[in-house]
């Protein structure tokens, strides 16, 4: 029997190794940063399609209660349609006149406010869990040579 010698450590397969933990440490941020990009992007269409939609319904209705109405609830389909579920809030104010909305040469703003969590954040760290805002305004006027409907 011949005495074994001592030699070098054999590094064969351990860079495969290191590319795969390397690797690991690297994409799972990545793919979370993603993914968080990809919800606000999300929340912000679906604020925008929201602010437009509550506009022209408002600017539709029959009266102005009912267009507080009808802009709530278009708001809600159209964020329902980028699957965003509550903490939204829909805002609607109008120039010059506040009181008389749809009359004549009024401009109706439509500001629609999303609270938009971050993925996967909720079960991580506890009750508060971090968002991020979105917000969005739609201008729709209510023609000149419209009737007025307030």
């Amino acid at each position: 029997m011949r005495p074994r010698r001592w030699t070098r450590h054999d590094e064969r397969g351990s860079a495969l190794v290191e590319f795969i933990w390397l690797g690991l440490l690297l994409l799972i941020p990545l793919v979370y940063l993603l993914l968080a990009a990809f919800d606000v992007q999300r929340a912000s269409y679906g604020a925008s399609a929201a602010s437009r939609a509550a506009g022209r319904a408002f600017v539709l209705a029959p009266s102005q209660p009912v267009g507080y109405a009808r802009a709530e609830a278009a708001a809600l389909v159209a964020l329902a349609d980028q699957d965003i579920h509550g903490g939204a809030r829909v805002a609607v104010t109008c120039v010059p006149d506040p009181t008389r909305c749809l009359s004549s040469g009024s401009l109706i703003t439509v500001s629609v406010t999303v609270q938009q969590p971050l993925p996967v954040a909720p079960a991580v760290f506890g009750g508060s869990a971090p968002s991020v805002r979105v917000v969005s305004t739609h201008v729709e006027p209510y023609g000149t040579f419209r009737e007025d409907r307030s």
